[in-house]
């Protein structure tokens, strides 16, 4: 078990880092970010960007194994609570996952959505 937690603050340590990087790069570059803090089975993500004409973009950091699936539906879900708990329209906030690329910086991550989201289809 020692092992087992060991590895899960190596991980949380790495995720924290990770989420650093990636709000620091974001705020180097103009864009108004700040860190969500909820946890939880009411989560609303780990940044949250500000965009022009009062919308939201929720960013969900992973430095994980990649798996687009859960990763995708975790955001969304926490993309609903963050409209929920703001009363917000859900269509004024977005969601993307953005997921570390091994020895890479923040500007070199992967950015994931839907084509849905992309290209503002709707759904809701």
């Amino acid at each position: 078990m020692a092992d087992a937690s060991a590895r899960n603050k190596t991980n949380k340590r790495k995720g924290a880092a990770w989420e650093t990087e990636l709000l620091t790069g974001l705020r180097s570059v103009g864009e108004d970010v700040e860190r969500l803090r909820l946890v939880g089975a009411e989560d609303e993500g780990d940044l949250v960007v500000r965009e022009p004409g009062g919308t939201f973009l929720i960013v969900e950091a992973k430095n994980a194994r990649f798996e687009p699936g859960p990763f995708l539906d975790e955001a969304e879900r926490e993309r609903r609570n963050f409209a929920q708990h703001r009363d917000l329209d859900p269509r004024d906030v977005d969601s993307i996952v953005v997921v570390k690329r091994r020895g890479k910086g923040w500007r070199k991550a992967f950015v994931l959505t839907t084509v849905e989201d992309f290209f503002e289809l709707g759904g809701e």
